[in-house]
């Protein structure tokens, strides 16, 4: 029995979630969020809150079903605040730039390092700190992955990008005798 999956997710006010067969659309105040589930879980908006039922009992739906309850409760958590991923760029020369629809990174490769900033998030960048903001949750996790996958933190120094919550373990480097 999902645990996440039976729990009702409650609705803030001035927020509105509306299901069509298989198709949740969220509206908030910051914008507005729509996916398409899988077959085998229903969803129900009763009163001011949204309850998830699995329609059958196989393996595929009891996983399905804490899942779908986890991705609407990032959507209308996203139309009511904002989801932050904040990454750090560490080393001597890396640095970080946004200039229109692009952030320019400089890793110590021989050429800038050029990514398009997907529709629906803002991204900053200051001074060592590149802040990643929008209202979808997994979009924001996954393009703030997609930057740190351009120059992982290494062990001896800890260069690279790193996200701000994120411990580098350290190694100890080579003895001199």
């Amino acid at each position: 029995m999902s645990r996440i999956g039976k729990n009702p997710i409650a609705i803030p006010s001035k927020t509105e979630v509306l299901v069509k067969d298989l198709t949740v659309t969220v509206k908030g105040p910051l914008g507005e969020l729509t996916k398409t589930f899988a077959k085998g879980v229903s969803v129900a908006v009763e009163g001011n809150e949204v309850k998830v039922e699995k329609t059958e009992d196989t393996i595929f739906t009891r996983a399905l079903w804490g899942t779908v309850a986890s991705h609407i409760r990032n959507m209308v958590s996203g139309v009511n605040q904002l989801f932050v991923k904040k990454l750090i760029v560490e080393g001597v020369g890396f640095k970080s730039a946004v200039s229109g629809k692009d952030i320019v990174l400089h890793l110590g490769f021989s050429h800038p390092v050029n990514m398009q900033i997907p529709n629906g998030l803002t991204v900053t960048a200051e001074k060592n700190v590149i802040s990643v903001s929008g209202i979808d949750k997994e979009s924001v996790g996954s393009f703030a992955a997609l930057i740190r996958a351009k120059k992982k933190p290494e062990p001896y120094k800890g260069k690279g990008i790193h996200y701000e919550d994120e411990v580098v373990k350290r190694k100890e480097g080579k003895k001199t005798s």
